[in-house]
């Protein structure tokens, strides 16, 4: 059973940095995409980023382009995002996801993300 573990969230100023962090763990799978959705107070789940797991092409939101970078470890199965320059309004639960093969998509618990002086 495929399961995800994220850390790296936290408070931060504006303009600063955070590396958010996010680990698969489980029975044999193999991963198809990695990446990262959003969600704030009163709005709906956004998404941020992905990495393909083969071939390691990206995708980004508009929002975040330039300032956040998505990158993975293979042999850990494991996906990181880098987010500089950071905004009040990068405030949110940032969720990670995976697409499994043959076993569908898993959510990990989400990291609390907060941007703010």
């Amino acid at each position: 059973q495929v399961q995800l573990v994220e850390s790296g969230g936290g408070l931060v100023q504006p303009g600063g940095s955070l590396r958010l962090s996010c680990a698969a763990s489980g029975s044999t799978f193999s991963i198809t995409t990695m990446g990262w959705y959003r969600q704030a107070p009163g709005k709906e789940r956004e998404f941020v980023t992905s990495i393909i797991w083969s071939g390691a092409s990206t995708y980004y939101a508009d929002s975040v382009k330039g300032r956040f970078t998505i990158s993975k470890d293979n042999a850990k199965n494991t996906v990181y995002l880098q987010m500089n320059s950071l905004k009040p309004e990068d405030t949110a639960v940032y969720v990670c996801y995976a697409d499994i093969s043959t076993r569908g998509w898993r959510w990990g618990q989400g990291t609390q993300v907060t941007v703010s002086s």
